[in-house]
C-alpha cells in the first residue's frame, strides 16, 4: 500500500508537534522546516483540527498543537483519517466484482496493515529515532 502525499504530510506535521509540544507552533514555521507547501499544509492543519487530533489558537500569537498526547496518539489513527474509507483496489468498473475473491483479501490486507500502524504512537516513532528530536527541535521558533 503506498500513502498519499496528505498522510504523509499529516506524520510529518504530527511528529513536529510532538517534538515542539511545550508551545505553539506556527504552520510557516512547519512548512519552512520541510520544505512543504504551504496552502497544503494549511488544508490539512484545518482538516486535523476539525477531526479532533490538533488545536488551534488563532490571533498574532497563536499556533497549533497536538491535542491528543503523542503516547496516545497512534499512527494508524492519523493514517486511517487521512486515507479514509478507500479500497485499496477499485473494483467498482470490473465485471468480476460481484464474484471476486480478491475483494475480500485487499479488505483483509488493508486491516492488517492498520492493525500494525496502531500498534506504535506518534512517541514511539520519535523514541525510535532520537536525532529527529534534535532536528526538529533546533529549528523551531527561529
Amino acid at each position: 500500500m503506498k500513502l498519499t502525499r496528505y498522510s504523509d504530510y499529516a506524520l510529518r506535521v504530527s511528529l513536529y508537534l510532538a517534538i515542539n509540544q511545550a508551545r505553539l507552533v506556527q504552520i510557516s514555521e512547519i512548512v519552512k522546516v520541510y520544505g512543504l507547501p504551504q496552502g497544503n499544509i494549511m488544508k490539512l492543519t484545518t482538516d486535523l483540527v476539525g477531526a479532533g487530533f490538533f488545536e488551534s489558537v488563532r490571533g498574532r500569537t497563536g499556533g497549533i498543537r497536538l491535542a491528543i498526547s503523542p503516547s496516545e496518539l497512534t499512527v494508524g489513527q492519523i493514517v486511517r483519517h487521512t486515507e479514509g474509507g478507500q479500497a485499496l483496489v477499485d473494483c467498482s468498473s470490473c465485471i468480476l466484482a460481484p464474484e471476486c475473491g480478491l475483494i475480500c483479501i485487499m479488505s483483509e490486507a488493508k486491516q492488517a496493515f492498520f492493525r500494525v500502524l496502531d500498534n506504535y504512537t506518534v512517541e514511539q516513532v520519535i523514541a525510535r529515532n532520537p536525532k529527529a528530536i534534535d532536528i526538529l527541535s533546533l529549528t523551531g521558533g527561529e
